[in-house]
């Protein structure tokens, strides 16, 4: 007969294995941690109240597209760049209106955001949104010349701090959708406490 589960002790190793982890963990991942088989609603229970339990302080446990992490929150960010006076990345606005095109359009072929922007897209734009980790080729369109597709990947919603596309905010244009995105990736350049 299996011992009913410790929960203090549970919350404990998720939070001293998230506090020590430099990525955000799946509940697949941290179910693995536990000698006895945890559901997964036991598992985002305990991940509940230790996010409460962190409430108010300058680090927050956040549940992002890939899974779990604790992370500076923004307003105490600045003084994580005071220790690292590194500049994240500036993306100019053909590289951000391209990725707000994606992130809201996707999946969408390079003729499909020139179509949207007006412009041609050049392969240097779409080569720094790849090299960021923020979109991939997931397919190509059944169409002559088979155009790749682009769409965003579980990185670009980690550093925008979402679990989902649906938590993106309904905008009108794409100028909109790009200064959204470019606040947001501002953010994104020292967010994790590791």
């Amino acid at each position: 007969m299996q011992t009913p589960p410790n929960l203090a002790e549970i919350k404990l190793a998720l939070e001293t294995v998230l506090l020590a982890s430099s990525e955000s963990l799946s509940l697949h991942q941290l179910k693995k941690l536990f000698d006895v088989e945890l559901s997964s609603e036991i598992l985002r229970k305990v991940l509940e109240e230790l996010r409460a339990d962190w409430l108010g302080r300058g680090v927050e446990l956040a549940n992002v597209a890939s899974g779990w992490r604790f992370q500076v929150r923004p307003e105490f960010q600045r003084y994580i760049e005071r220790l690292s006076p590194e500049k994240p990345p500036r993306y100019s606005r053909a590289v951000m209106e391209t990725l707000a095109i994606i992130a809201y359009r996707q999946p969408v072929t390079r003729g499909d955001i020139e179509e949207i922007r007006g412009v041609t897209v050049t392969s240097q734009v779409v080569k720094t949104l790849e090299s960021r980790g923020w979109i991939d080729v997931v397919g190509h369109r059944d169409v002559p010349g088979h155009p790749a597709l682009y769409a965003t990947t579980k990185q670009f919603l980690d550093d925008l701090n979402l679990r989902s596309l649906q938590e993106m905010p309904a905008l009108e244009n794409v100028g909109e959708m790009a200064a959204v995105l470019e606040a947001n990736a501002e953010l994104a350049g020292h967010d994790e406490t590791s």
